[in-house]
């Protein structure tokens, strides 16, 4: 009868002769079966501090190195951290200019495609796509999930050119 140790509890259990012959009886239960199959390794998050299991796959294609627990603590990072000040897209002599050329403007604050006046969620949209073209005649309002559909989605590309005619 062979006796054999768990490889990860190292608790004694009975093991086949047919399952050592095969390869199998390295592992006491299911729960240390699953323990012995991981790959990766626990990291802290960068943000809360909690620590989070990460396969290899997302070990080594992280290109900043930090990890996170969730999207919400990868999010509070990029904003808060990575896309401030000078190395914020829009930034220019110390300013997120588009808005502020829109918001002196008389333009009302309405998103053009769906009319939705919460300021919180418009963005300035360039009519040109040309980030660098700030003129009063190239910005629009747009909500952010208008502006999002303008740039990926066909159908409301058009229904937004036929708008600005």
């Amino acid at each position: 009868m062979p006796i054999v140790k768990c490889k990860i509890c190292k608790k004694e259990f009975y093991a086949k002769p047919s399952w050592l012959k095969n390869g199998w009886g390295k592992y006491c239960s299911r729960e240390c079966q699953w323990k012995g199959q991981l790959r990766g390794k626990f990291v802290k998050c960068y943000i809360c501090k909690k620590k989070v299991w990460k396969a290899p796959k997302a070990l080594e294609h992280s290109k900043s190195g930090k990890y996170f627990c969730s999207k919400s603590c990868q999010t509070l990072w990029r904003n808060g951290i990575v896309y401030i000040g000078e190395r914020h897209p829009n930034w220019k002599n110390g300013e997120t200019i588009y808005r502020k050329i829109l918001e002196r403007s008389k333009k009302k604050q309405v998103c053009l495609l769906c009319k939705t006046d919460d300021k919180r969620i418009l963005a300035a949209h360039h009519i040109d796509g040309n980030k660098k073209n700030i003129k009063l005649k190239n910005l629009v309002w747009l909500c952010f999930n208008c502006h999002f559909l303008v740039h990926h989605d066909e159908k409301t590309e058009k229904r937004f050119m036929e708008a600005i005619v």
